[in-house]
Order: C-alpha cells, then structure tokens, then sequence
C-alpha cells in the first residue's frame, strides 16, 4: 500500500474532486481486499461502489459507478475509500491477510462440498439473487446451443417494465435497469464464441430494436443506455467478422439501420464495416443508400448518408448532387457546393455555385452572410475588386447594419473608392431617417461613430436621436473635445440611476460620475463638480453600497 498516499489521490482526483472527498469519508463502509484491489461501497446521492487498483510501481488508479467515475474521472467515493485506507494503514496487513485467509477458508469449503450439497448451493442462491439466475440461465442456454432461450433471457434483460414507474424509468432506477440491460451485450458474445455467431448477428440486431424502443423512456441523462448501444454495435460487428454474412444482406441492413432511429444510440457507420463488405458489398451498399436517397432526397439521414459514401470514395459529383437536390433558399447549400468543389481544386465551377446562388436567392437582405463573405473574397482573391465592391454594396443596401457596412468599407479603400461610397451609404441610411425610419437612423448613429466622424455624430443624434447606450459611447468619446456636450449628457443619464437600488446601478452611476468631474476639470468649473457630489451624497446616503464605491473612487 506504499503507493497510496494523500499527495498521491490528490494528483489523481484534482483540488476539487480531492477536497469534496474529505466529507465522505465517514459514509466508506464493507471496505474489502483482494489481490491488487481494495473495493468499498461510499454513500452519495446513491450508494456507489468503488474500487481502488494497486500496480506496479506504487502505481494507483480507480474506478467508481458514480456519473463522475464513470466517465473516466477518479471521484471523490474514490478519494473517501483512498483517505480511509490510509487511516487505517497500522491494520491493513491483518485485514489484508484475514481476507486471503477467508478467501482461501471459502475455496477450502467449496471444494470439499458434495456434488448434491453444491448444486443444493447454487440453487438456494439463484433462489434469492435473481440477476444471478439470470446469468446462470444465459450461461445454460449458450452451452445447449438453445438460441431461442437465449433470445428470450436477453428480452427479459432489456424488459424495462419491472423498473417504470408509471410507464417511464426515473433516474433513481436507471443504473439498476442499465446492470441488467448490459448482461444483454455479454450474453451475445458468449453466443459468438460459442462457435454460432451468425446467431449473434441476428439476436444483436433484435436487441438494438428493443433498447432503441424503450430509450425514449428511460432517464439516461448519464449515457448508460448509450454505452450499451455502442457494446451491441461492437458486438454486432464481431460477429460479423467471425461469421463472414451474406455481402448483400449485409449492406441492406446497414443501410436500413443508418436511417432508423436506432442508429443515433449505436452510433454504426456502415463504412466501419468495409473492410468485411469488400468491393462486391460496398457496391451493393452504394446501391441500397442511392435507392433510399431517390425515394427521400431532402431525408437528412439519406443525404448525410449519401455524402459519407461519396466522400469515402471521393466522389465530388455524387456530393453535389446530394446538396443540389435539396437547395435552401437563403443560398447556404450553394455555399457548401461551393466548398466542396474548391476543396477539389474545381474553382472556376465553386465560383459558379456561389455566384448562383446569390442569385437565386429571392431577397439579398436574407441570404447567408456567410456566401457572401465567401464570394467577396474569391473575387478578391482573383483580382475582381470591382465586383466585391459591388457585392458589398448591394448587400449593404439590402441588411443596412454596421457590420455590412464595415464590409464595404474595407472592400472599397482597397480599391481607392471609398470616399463616394461611403457619401451613398451615408446618404441610404438618412433617406431611412427622414422616412421616420428609427433603425435608420440609429445605425447611422453607430457608422458616424464607428468612422469616428464625432461631427456628423451629434448632428445626427441632435435629428434623429439615439437610444443611451450611443448618447454615452459619444459622450466618451467627444469628452476631450466637447466636455460642455459629454456633461449635458452624463447629468440626464445619471438621473434615472439615482432612483434605482443595487450594485449593477450604483456601478453605472460612479462610471458616469467620473465622468462628470472630468468634464467639471476640463471645464475649469471644479466648484460645480463639488456642489453636485455634496446634494448626491446628502440624498443618496442610505444607500451605504453606493458610498463605499463612491469612496472607493475618491468622489
């Protein structure tokens, strides 16, 4: 045990996972030793089982049937089991040794029992350990070869009735009902290497069937059910491998499974199996996921399908023609042609799609800004300035926002056109507030500054208007320039917030404080900043959260 330290659980379990194993010391109990391995049972939310694992070279590591443990991570039952190992290291080589002992006692017993008194046993324990029966059924039935007893052991393994209340599993049932329903995995692989795995393809199949329909059911919020999926799937394609199945049949089921429901809870690719399928089954494969995609071309699983095959065998014309069969109308699938087909090196056809589709694309103020970024910069990239200014432009007609206009401006000072298009776009947005456009003439507030055209900035607000968050941003920003301005604005901001209570507002309220006594200094009218302060505090003094920031910041 000189490998089982607390430094050494704490480099295992992390600060945290560490520190929250200290309260669980005192729920360890049937601490248990075996060679190699100490398991106790810690209570938590549930009673978990943990086990600690001694190698080689004082190394530890652990495991625990925690959501926690069961990821992989060593938790804190883990570090309450190592912490109490430790406390108890002065007995451990006895409790070590009384459990060789009782071991060794337990052999002793068993081999000197009489074949009647053993079977009598075994019979008494099935009799109360029902999932031992169960095993010992499955174990019966895969060495008579009696598949059909086999087959009905795993539906009663994936039976959720016994565990639905109510017609559903809650999650205080599931790790029970997920014990029973992982046997199903075990039972099929005993049948595979039994010598009958064509059997096992069959009852592996039927058993993805029978958790799929009851998924839906069950609260699997820590992924059993779906590890169990992945074990039938693994062990589905074992037997595959050992029974060498029809080629044909195999690939219609694989295509079959891909577009079930089932698929999304075993996660099977059909192309993990083409190395058994070979190039007669990969055909017939192709074959059966064509057919499936012609009688539902806008099927997500049939197309995502589709363009798996395709791709494998890098079949660019066969992935266009997926997309193409299903066009969004905001030019997105346009937009995925289009980078396929540069991926492929056929730029000049990328172009084509891209271009169309901003054409075909009913309104420009809803197409996929995405396919507009990428056009603009193949045009770029070709040395078509001209065009991406035009594009820029248009889509800047169509969105009027401060982000297409950053896009048209950066397009036109690259092609020394910027100055007249930015008079247009200018000249747009106040047609918008003249028409009493509200967001015309906001975003035209956020363009000036954004150009840092502070003029035209509280010229425009001085029109048109603008919600706070621009009259602070200028106000900010014209404080060197226009202190007289930036106060105005600071004294009718800070009004509302004196009628407000907790930290958010008092926040807001010293930053706009500190900027009025900014304004007060560049101002020369300090005596003023003072007067203001002086009324604040008198009427704002029971709110002490506001006077210790306002103290903080020395106002």
């Amino acid at each position: 045990m000189g490998g089982l330290t607390e430094a050494k659980l704490r480099a295992l379990a992390g600060e945290r996972s560490f520190e929250r194993g200290l309260a669980y010391v005192d729920e360890v109990s049937g601490v248990e030793f075996g060679d190699g391995w100490i398991r106790a049972l810690v209570r938590g939310t549930e009673r978990y089982e943990a086990e600690l694992l001694l190698g080689e070279r004082r190394k530890v590591a652990g495991a625990c049937d925690c959501p926690y443990g069961q990821e992989g991570n060593f938790c804190k039952h883990l570090v309450a089991l190592g912490l109490t190992v430790i406390a108890q290291g002065a007995d451990l080589p006895r409790r070590r040794k009384a459990a060789r002992d009782r071991t060794r006692g337990l052999d002793a017993w068993l081999t000197g029992m009489s074949r009647d008194d053993l079977l009598a046993l075994v019979r008494e324990e099935m009799a109360e350990d029902r999932n031992l029966r169960r095993r010992l059924e499955l174990r019966a039935a895969s060495a008579h070869g009696d598949v059909a007893g086999i087959r009905y052991r795993i539906r009663e393994l994936l039976d959720s009735g016994p565990f639905a209340r109510y017609g559903y599993v809650e999650y205080t049932d599931v790790h029970a009902y997920a014990d029973q329903a992982a046997q199903a995995v075990h039972a099929i692989r005993s049948v595979t290497a039994s010598g009958r795995a064509a059997d096992s393809i069959a009852l592996a199949r039927e058993a993805m069937g029978m958790l799929a329909a009851v998924i839906e059911s069950v609260d699997d919020s820590d992924g059993r059910f779906g590890e169990i999926g992945v074990g039938l799937a693994d062990a589905h394609h074992e037997a595959c491998r050992a029974a060498g199945p029809d080629l044909e049949e195999l690939a219609h089921w694989l295509v079959t499974h891909a577009l079930d429901d089932a698929a999304d809870l075993t996660g099977i690719d059909p192309l993990d199996y083409e190395d058994l399928l070979g190039e007669r089954g990969m055909a017939a494969l192709c074959r059966y996921a064509v057919e499936a995609w012609q009688a539902n071309r806008t099927g997500w699983a049939e197309k995502h399908l589709m363009q798996r095959l395709a791709k494998s065998g890098r079949d660019i014309d066969t992935v266009i023609a997926v997309h193409a069969a299903d066009l969004a109308p905001n030019g997105h699938t346009h937009l995925l042609i289009a980078r396929e087909l540069d991926t492929a090196g056929r730029t000049v056809e990328a172009l084509e799609w891209a271009e169309r589709g901003i054409r075909e694309t009913e309104e420009l103020a809803a197409v996929d800004t995405a396919l507009i970024d990428h056009l603009a910069d193949r045009y770029t990239r070709a040395g078509r300035t001209a065009d991406a200014v035009t594009l820029r432009r248009d889509h800047f007609a169509a969105r009027r926002t401060l982000l297409a206009y950053q896009q048209l401006r950066a397009a036109a000072i690259a092609t020394a056109c910027w100055p007249t298009e930015r008079e247009n776009a200018l000249a747009h947005l106040r047609a918008d507030a003249e028409r009493a456009d509200t967001c015309g003439g906001r975003v035209l507030v956020d363009i000036l500054l954004d150009d840092g055209d502070l003029g035209a900035a509280w010229r425009t607000v001085g029109e048109y208007g603008a919600h706070d968050g621009q009259w602070l941003t200028l106000a900010d920003r014209s404080r060197p320039t226009r202190p007289a301005d930036a106060l105005a604005v600071y004294l009718r901001l800070a009004v509302p917030l004196t009628r407000e209570t907790g930290n958010r507002a008092y926040e807001q309220l010293v930053s706009l404080l500190l900027g009025i006594r900014d304004c007060h200094r560049r101002l020369g009218t300090p005596d003023d900043f003072t007067a203001y302060i002086t009324d604040l505090r008198t009427t704002q003094k029971r709110k002490r959260n506001l006077m210790r920031l306002m103290d903080d910041r020395g106002l």
